[in-house]
């Protein structure tokens, strides 16, 4: 995920009191003994708890960049933990900061940062930053305020991408770059579904049934989540509508399949169905791109979402925060941490290892990156769709509002209620918790 250093801060905890009792040592007693012990506790280095939900191979990255850190900052140890998925590790800091043994640093997906941030569990960080708040990508800074205060900075950052089989998309004929369009994915998933001995085989198309893909399908058609203030559910609507029309259209003609499991289980079975073959297209994260890539024994193509009518995306993956009740020499040890992970030297190699976007400007338009993006084009496909990303929805209660719009979407491609049905129901529920 990323590599190399910036510079050194050194924090000396020296008070003045101290330099008093030191004088005292050489005529001994116990205030010299204190002194000398304080003196020895300076320096320590300032040791910080670094939470992150990032498994596998990316898992690993974060850790040999975790380990490069210590191994160039002497005067911190950064001290990494994995706590699970997106979802897990949510929980876990809340439960952490209520039992006052949080971390001091931690991921969060962009679309907690401001519930995190209105419940006061993070520092703000523009004091730190600084102008260095510049230095990375205006496309992937719309989810790291709240009310106009820095909180969050960009790390392993994502939007979903359209990947093809282009092997299998060359011998039916079709464009190996992909669908351009909705009615374009439609046909190809049509076109690219095998059944033998009344079965299907292979699946034209496949995509986990979750907030994420639904956002980019409602942008695409035109539509928002939420009202500009935050305070009305907006999906109740044609725009609203169209993802579930969309899609229970396609499993009907048996061209799609819904991959099984709650949540990411669900992004692991599609993942898994593509790479055996079983699934011709799929939607996920930029992030699984290299893994995809190395795992995969055909031609792996990264493509835009395809447009209703427009080509539309939300920002996603996770910041880097800092914990508020940490001590201020742990978030000074903290700030110089992030401030490295995030940093241009160490956010290239991230994204040549992990497919996640670079964050910075200078990392996006180096050397290294439109090298890759010349031998690898599957990179550059996330930083251009940018032009047509959004920021996910950050108001406080959105973790609990699209945990209510999931379900109901579920039910619809469940067969459970209509698409009319499950919008309905779910902006009656959504609009009385916005109104709590």
């Amino acid at each position: 995920m990323k590599k190399c250093g910036i510079g050194i801060l050194a924090f000396m905890l020296c008070l003045p009191g101290l330099l008093v009792g030191c004088g005292k040592q050489e005529a001994g007693g116990e205030q010299g003994s204190g002194s000398a012990e304080a003196a020895r506790q300076e320096d320590k280095p300032v040791e910080i708890d670094f939470w992150y939900a990032l498994g596998g191979k990316n898992g690993e990255m974060v850790n040999r960049l975790v380990d490069e850190f210590n191994s160039t900052h002497k005067n911190i140890v950064v001290k990494p933990s994995y706590q699970g998925d997106y979802y897990e590790n949510h929980a876990k800091v809340l439960a952490a900061v209520s039992a006052g043994n949080q971390p001091d640093v931690t991921m969060v997906e962009v679309g907690s940062i401001g519930a995190f941030a209105e419940a006061k569990v993070l520092e703000d960080l523009g004091p730190y930053a600084g102008e260095a708040k510049d230095r990375y990508i205006p496309g992937l800074m719309g989810n790291s305020y709240w009310k106009d205060k820095l909180y969050a900075i960009p790390f392993n950052r994502s939007t979903p991408l359209l990947y093809v089989n282009r092997d299998m998309l060359k011998a039916a004929g079709l464009d190996p770059n992909g669908p351009k369009t909705w009615d374009e994915l439609r046909q190809y998933a049509a076109k690219l579904t095998k059944k033998a001995g009344g079965k299907t085989v292979t699946y034209g198309f496949s995509t986990p049934i979750d907030i994420w893909f639904y956002e980019a399908l409602v942008f695409q058609s035109g539509g928002e989540i939420l009202s500009e203030d935050g305070k009305s559910l907006m999906i109740d609507s044609e725009a609203g509508r169209a993802p579930l029309e969309f899609w229970t259209g396609m499993l009907k003609e048996g061209v799609m399949k819904a991959p099984p499991g709650e949540k990411y289980n669900a992004w692991d079975v599609a993942k898994q169905d593509f790479i055996n073959g079983q699934v011709a297209m799929i939607f996920t994260s930029t992030g699984d791109l290299k893994g995809l890539q190395d795992a995969a024994k055909f031609d792996v193509g990264a493509a835009f979402l395809p447009a209703n009518k427009s080509y539309g995306a939300p920002t996603g993956g996770a910041n880097l925060v800092i914990l508020a009740k940490s001590s201020e020499a742990e978030k000074k040890a903290a700030w110089e941490f992030v401030s490295w992970m995030t940093d241009t030297k160490q956010t290239i190699p991230w994204s040549l290892e992990t497919g996640y976007m670079p964050v910075t400007k200078e990392a996006a338009l180096s050397d290294e990156m439109k090298k890759a993006y010349e031998q690898t084009p599957n990179f550059q496909v996330a930083v251009k769709q940018l032009e047509y990303a959004k920021p996910r929805p950050m108001v406080p209660g959105y973790k609990e509002l699209q945990e209510i719009i999931m379900t109901e979407i579920q039910r619809a491609v469940l067969g459970q209620a209509t698409p009319d049905e499950a919008i309905g129901k779910a902006a009656d529920k959504a609009q009385k918790l916005l109104k709590k």
